[in-house]
């Protein structure tokens, strides 16, 4: 081999091991201000998280998660894709690493590992939203990365083995509020925030019907005012996959910001191109962080988290760092 063959297999293993031993683990916090609040508002400062893709093994992830905690957030918003592993994935790595066997005796599962990061929030009286993503139905399999660039991942004639329906009551019962195809109102430092969420559209477990059944419960005053307390409101979406159609649908329904994941920011990055896939339809350049959407009459705010993980099949990051976001709402300017 020659000295430039030499120098050429010395970078790829060198990226090999960055993107797979060291940026999976970097951790980051992105911070962004969104005007949305009415005029005279106190800020609400909203943690998303997204896309853990967690297995009851990643101490590291866990205790990242949990010490977030400090930065003492008004709420936080869960865009799915939590789960990050199934009973054979657990069975399996534990077989291969027996020092992974602690890690099952103190968690005992997936789903016991995640509602352990998100009790730290709830145990602080820190209130909290979710909508679902496909990997918090589907456990992960292994697939073809190069597919993945060139179209949406799929699920196929897969059913679902995930028990959801334990996810979700776990979730509910630490006092987190479920949104998937659904509405809620919160209070917040004198805030009144509408929340309106879908469930997944990757799988098609979004349903608008549903949606605007849960928004007619709790219908405002045209001004947007709650009669009861006098308080204006605003209106946030909440999805886990940014599809046009499902954005579009949140915009019909007049909300002010969207929170969105499941693209991990197109996962590999490309130094001054940017991501290569959105891994949907939604244009690779909004693939990750803070734009906004729009259509002929209507706009709103637009974050796409990168999101914290990936899948225990290809845990790999390059030039997209694993992320947390800290939104600020403020009043409009």
């Amino acid at each position: 081999m020659n000295k430039l063959g030499r120098g050429l297999l010395t970078a790829a293993l060198g990226v090999a091991a960055w993107s797979t031993l060291v940026e999976p683990r970097l951790f980051t916090l992105r911070r962004h201000t969104l005007p949305v609040l009415p005029e005279g508002s106190a800020p609400l400062r909203v943690l998303q998280l997204s896309d853990l893709h967690l297995a009851p093994w990643q101490h590291r992830k866990i205790d990242w998660v949990r010490n977030l905690v400090e930065l003492r957030p008004d709420l936080v918003v869960l865009t799915g894709d939590l789960m990050g592993a199934g009973a054979q994935e657990e069975a399996v790595s534990s077989f291969v690493s027996p020092a992974l066997m602690p890690a099952q005796r103190q968690f005992g599962n997936t789903r016991a590992a995640l509602l352990h990061a998100l009790r730290a929030f709830t145990d602080a009286g820190i209130p909290g939203v979710f909508v679902h993503g496909s990997n918090d139905y589907y456990s992960p399999i292994a697939k073809n990365p190069f597919v993945y660039l060139s179209a949406p991942s799929r699920t196929g004639s897969r059913s679902p083995n995930l028990d959801n329906e334990a996810l979700t009551q776990g979730m509910t019962e630490l006092g987190l509020i479920d949104l998937n195809n659904r509405a809620a109102r919160l209070m917040l430092r004198g805030n009144e925030i509408e929340f309106i969420g879908l469930n997944d559209p990757h799988v098609g477990y979004d349903d608008v019907e549903a949606l605007d059944a849960s928004i007619g419960e709790f219908s405002s005053t045209s001004d947007g005012a709650d009669p009861g307390t006098g308080v204006s409101s605003v209106r946030l979406g909440v999805v886990h996959a940014p599809y046009q159609h499902a954005l579009g649908q949140l915009l019909d329904r007049n909300v002010s910001a969207i929170f969105a994941g499941h693209t991990h920011g197109g996962q590999v990055r490309v130094p001054g191109v940017g991501a290569l896939t959105s891994n949907c339809d939604l244009p690779v350049e909004q693939a990750r962080g803070l734009s906004v959407w729009y259509d002929a009459e209507r706009a709103a705010f637009l974050n796409v988290s990168a999101g914290l993980g990936a899948s225990v099949y290809a845990p790999i990051r390059f030039a997209c760092r694993p992320e947390a976001s800290l939104i600020t709402l403020e009043a409009e300017r």
